[in-house]
């Protein structure tokens, strides 16, 4: 498996994955996720398998009065390609991007039914910080996490 950053030319496969993995309404729209990989503030990383896209990750930053903090806007894997540490390997590189633009904590929302992206935040020193009723839709709530980040590009 590769990882990389995102380019251009991987719009398409990456929207492809996006709808094998959620479905309306919990999907992106063409032209927020054209807005998201293209952001000035924010990195894409993909996964890759003999040439072929397995997965992708948005990690996005912003800068508050006295510091950065970064928020995953999605990880993504392909069903076949589940339980092979795809996300772990991804979620390490977006921490990588965190640390490299000097985030002091990273956060996001996960849905409260998606058992096997809350095992693997928390596997990653991802801490429950509260929760959103209603966020992916009604009756579907989001728990969200939070990690500090260490002061240190070095990784």
């Amino acid at each position: 498996m590769n990882y990389r950053l995102y380019k251009p030319e991987d719009f398409e496969a990456v929207y492809g994955i996006e709808e094998v993995c959620f479905q309306p309404p919990l999907t992106f729209g063409r032209r927020y996720m054209r807005w998201l990989v293209q952001a000035q503030n924010a990195a894409t990383w993909v996964a890759e398998n003999e040439g072929a896209l397995t997965g992708f990750a948005i990690i996005e930053w912003t800068q508050a009065i006295s510091e950065i903090t970064a928020y995953i806007q999605t990880i993504e894997v392909l069903p076949d390609f589940h339980r092979r540490g795809v996300g772990s390997e991804l979620l390490r590189h977006m921490e990588g991007s965190a640390h490299e633009v000097g985030a002091s904590s990273i956060w996001l929302h996960v849905d409260v039914e998606n058992a096997a992206a809350i095992r693997l935040y928390e596997t990653h020193a991802f801490v429950r910080a509260g929760s959103e009723e209603n966020y992916y839709a009604p009756g579907r709530g989001a728990y969200l996490y939070r990690k500090p980040l260490l002061n240190s590009t070095s990784g």
